[in-house]
């Protein structure tokens, strides 16, 4: 693949106190043909994330037309698995019409620098706004994924609702900083709300080289399953990008080099690139991503220009 990039779309200008700075994650739904929604997650002046949106121009998705005023999903109560942040990773619509919003849960703790679970907010007014089905995680700890049970991505695949997210319940030392170690994994749901326990490993990380992943995006088709995913890489300690393909959506094969789109030589996007998603527009592929810190620059768009 090759990808034009065009820049940043869009990141927070300060002035609304729960959208200080960052555009973490930008996740995409299409409410109708004429509007194109990104769910992000902005940070206030303490770093502590509350997920908002823009809405893109349908025929130029590098133009945002709307912003949304306050966040439509906030922090948990006090001591809940979400009242320190919270991100969101995949929106799409259930059959009955509803969005379901699957995102992370941000608990800081003593022992380990953070944990990390997920958490199901469903909206019935078209995604203005988001309630939780319950203050406690959709995807609990168990077993294994004691930590780590984040970053899910959601698809309705002929009547089933299929989850890919990373899991993982270890440490390690990593430079001057303890750093989380998880791989992918897949769980199957009858209704989008209720999850298994524990998931199957698709994709084991590469320990010799990276020490986790990011928020995969899923695609079938007829020729199979594809999917864009993040790498935390060990040298440099730095996002970037992952492509795989696979015939079920478990059995998984990596061909990280095709994802065709590295950092810049300078500028927003110079250190890392993260939580890639792609999107049809206008008769065109296009790539929304994070760049820098997290999504500290802003979310940016890349234009698909040749698919092989």
């Amino acid at each position: 693949m090759k990808w034009l990039k065009h820049g940043v779309v869009w990141k927070p200008s300060g002035s609304r106190w729960w959208a200080r700075t960052h555009a973490t994650a930008p996740t995409p739904i299409w409410l109708h043909e004429d509007m194109l929604r990104v769910y992000v997650q902005c940070r206030d002046e303490h770093n502590v994330g509350r997920v908002g949106y823009v809405d893109l121009d349908p025929t130029d998705p590098r133009r945002v037309i709307r912003e949304s005023e306050a966040p439509v999903l906030d922090i948990g109560e006090p001591g809940a698995f979400d009242d320190n942040g919270v991100f969101q990773t995949s929106v799409l619509r259930v059959p009955d019409g509803r969005l379901f919003m699957y995102y992370v849960g941000f608990e800081l703790c003593r022992r380990i620098r953070y944990r990390l679970l997920s958490g199901l907010a469903i909206s019935e007014d078209d995604g203005e706004t988001f309630r939780r089905v319950r203050s406690t995680p959709i995807l609990e700890r168990s077993t294994g994924e004691e930590h780590f049970r984040c970053g899910p991505w959601v698809a309705i695949d002929a009547g089933r609702f299929r989850m890919w997210y990373v899991a993982g319940g270890s440490w390690e030392q990593i430079g001057d900083k303890r750093m989380p170690v998880y791989d992918l994994r897949h769980i199957e749901s009858p209704d989008g709300i209720h999850w298994p326990s524990h998931g199957q490993i698709v994709l084991p990380v590469n320990l010799a080289e990276e020490h986790g992943f990011g928020r995969p995006v899923v695609r079938g088709g007829p020729d199979g399953y594809r999917m864009i995913y993040s790498i935390r890489r060990r040298e440099p300690a730095q996002y970037r990008m992952g492509f795989a393909t696979s015939a079920d959506g478990l059995g998984w094969q990596r061909h990280d080099e095709a994802i065709g789109l590295d950092v810049s030589s300078e500028g927003w996007d110079a250190d890392s690139v993260e939580f890639g998603v792609d999107i049809e527009a206008a008769g065109k592929t296009w790539l929304l991503y994070g760049g820098n810190d997290f999504g500290g620059t802003g979310f940016g768009i890349a234009q698909l220009i040749d698919p092989s």
